[in-house]
Parts: C-alpha cells; sequence; structure tokens
C-alpha cells in the first residue's frame, strides 16, 4: 500500500438514506502528510488554516496547512494526546508524560499547566479534552501513559481508577464525574449539551479489558452525569476518538475507518480509511472537512455536513481565572 500524499480510494457505505445527503457530492479522501508513528487528537486553527496534531511515540506535534504542507510543531512535548481550543483562544493539551493538562498560546508559547492532580494525587496520562459552553473543562485520564511504553514514561496510578473530570477554571474547582467506562478515552458533548458520549477502549490492549465501545451520560445541571448508559459497541478496532456534528450523528474512529451513528446509535456510514484511525475533527473554513488522524497519516474528506467543536477563541469568553483551591489555572 502507497503512503504517498494524495487522493486514497474510498469506497463510502451509505447504510441509511439519512446519511446519503452528507455524501452526495461524492467526497475524496486525500492523504495529506505522512511519517508519523502513531497519529492522535488533531485539533483545527482557524486563525491560519492549519491542522496540529500529536505523534506520540516520536513526543512530537505535527503541523499541516495547504499553504506549508506538513512541519514539526512542537518537540518534547510531554507525550500529548488530545487537543482542544478553550473559550479564550489558546490549546489545551492533554499530556500522557506530564501526567497533566496543560495550556498554550496558538503559537506554542506560554506553556502552563492547568491541572496535574486531584486531591493532590498524580493523574494517570489526560488523554482527550472538551470545552463546554459554560467555559468547564471536561477531560479523560485513562492509564496509557502508565502502562504503554512509547506513550509515556511509565509509573504507578496514583488515583487507583480511570476516571472523568470536570474542572471549572473560574473557582477551580476540580471533581470526577463518572467512573463508568474501563478505560476512557475520546469524549463529546451532543449540540444541545444535554449528552455527553465517552468512548472505553479497554479492549485495546491485552489483559486490560474487553470494551470497544461508547456510553451515553445524561448531564445534570450542567456538572453531573446520570443514567450512564452503554450507547454503541464499535468493531473492528476501538472507538479512540470521535467528534459529533450539527445533526448529532456521532463520527467514531475504528479500525477500517470512520463509523457514522445518530443519536439513538443507528448506524449510518462508514467512511473507509487505509490506516486505523486514532482520532478525528472537523475543520475548515466552513467546518465541513473532516480531518482524520490514522496511524501514520493525517487525511481529510469534505463532508456536507458541520461539526459543534470550537476552532478558536470565543468573544465572550470569561476573563482571566487565577490558582484557586491548589489547582494551577492559567489563560494567556
Amino acid at each position: 500500500m502507497s503512503l504517498a500524499p494524495g487522493a486514497v480510494p474510498c469506497a463510502i457505505d451509505v447504510l441509511d438514506a439519512r446519511f446519503a445527503p452528507v455524501v452526495a457530492h461524492r467526497p475524496a479522501l486525500e492523504r495529506l502528510a505522512t511519517g508519523a508513528i502513531w497519529s492522535e487528537g488533531p485539533v483545527w486553527i482557524d486563525e491560519d488554516e492549519s491542522v496540529l496534531w500529536s505523534d506520540i511515540p516520536n513526543d512530537r506535534m505535527l503541523r499541516w496547512s495547504a499553504r506549508d504542507g506538513t512541519t514539526v510543531w512542537r518537540e518534547r512535548v510531554g507525550f500529548t494526546n488530545g487537543h482542544t481550543r478553550d473559550r479564550d483562544g489558546t490549546i489545551l493539551h492533554c499530556s500522557h508524560g506530564l501526567r497533566a493538562v496543560f495550556r498554550t498560546r496558538v503559537d506554542g508559547s506560554g506553556q502552563r499547566t492547568v491541572v496535574d492532580r486531584w486531591q493532590g494525587k498524580r493523574f494517570n496520562s489526560p488523554n482527550d479534552i472538551v470545552v463546554k459552553s459554560d467555559g468547564t473543562i471536561w477531560f479523560t485520564d485513562p492509564p496509557y501513559g502508565l502502562i504503554v511504553p512509547e506513550e509515556g514514561h511509565g509509573g504507578e496510578s496514583e488515583i487507583g481508577d480511570c476516571l472523568v473530570f470536570r474542572l471549572d477554571p473560574r473557582t477551580g474547582e476540580l471533581d470526577p464525574v463518572t467512573g463508568l467506562p474501563e478505560h476512557p478515552n475520546g469524549l463529546a458533548f451532543s449540540p444541545d449539551e444535554r449528552v455527553l458520549y465517552v468512548s472505553d477502549t479497554s479492549g485495546a490492549l491485552p489483559g486490560q479489558g474487553s470494551n470497544h465501545c461508547l456510553w451515553a451520560f445524561d448531564v445534570v445541571g450542567g456538572r453531573r452525569l446520570a443514567n450512564g448508559r452503554l450507547f454503541a459497541e464499535i468493531s473492528p478496532g476501538v472507538p479512540d476518538g470521535f467528534r459529533v456534528d450539527v445533526n448529532g450523528w456521532i463520527y467514531a474512529s475504528a479500525q477500517d475507518g470512520v463509523h457514522v451513528l445518530d443519536a439513538q446509535a443507528r448506524p449510518l456510514g462508514r467512511i473507509p480509511v487505509p490506516e486505523k484511525v486514532g482520532n478525528l475533527t472537523f475543520g475548515g473554513r466552513g467546518g465541513d472537512e473532516l480531518y482524520i488522524a490514522a496511524s501514520s497519516s493525517l487525511y481529510r474528506i469534505p463532508l456536507a455536513t458541520r461539526g459543534v467543536q470550537q476552532s478558536r477563541g470565543s468573544p465572550d469568553a470569561p476573563g482571566s481565572p487565577a490558582s484557586r483551591n491548589g489547582t494551577n489555572v492559567f489563560r494567556a
């Protein structure tokens, strides 16, 4: 199989007529970049129309833009995994190596730790992260930086569990919101933020579990989770990272591509990708291009839908909070 940049054969599976308009223009899958070992955590940067993503085993972040092609954005980044834009325009990064969430400005400068422990205990290895419309930061904390040699520095879990956390940067309040997934990984809110989806990838490694699924939780009062239930099982492979579009449809990573489900977990379609998919994000000027981080490469496919995640700062973002209650919070 050639991994040179360029168009890639892609016979999209339409499993439900509702998905047909999304791909009616017969979009082409394009490999934009290659040369990574394990690609993860893509984030669209609207200001310069670029994508940043992690090459975890090489401990670096890569950047692609139509103008500049592929470059190394930063090296020795603490085995970062997932990334997202905060409401003030900075970038939040999940670091396996630092066992922390940290923040940088959009040019990579001004790195500061946001949070690195709960009740005095270091996190396992923060993995993926989202920012709710109220400015709270939600992230997952599975064990991969502790148990996969090429994804962190190793070590023991101080918390003794794998949890999903909610951080309020205004007050510094940090709370675990669920321990139901064995290995919580990707996460995303429904468009109305009444549901939080969390992937569970305990089946990815031998002897760690058997889950390869998405969980769904009702969001209560904007801060608690209730009614945790199995939403969908994804195979082959595991649903590592995923995104939600304006229809409320879930675009989930899998070993054979991107699986598309509706809000009732009914299969809508599949976008085949020739490498195992780690994560994805919507981007482009209209938010209608799906960027797919898959093993050694970054792919793109234009779709007739838009993602709901934020790609740049919000003009009504809250002001700079200070470090409170032992939680270090930084705003550039």
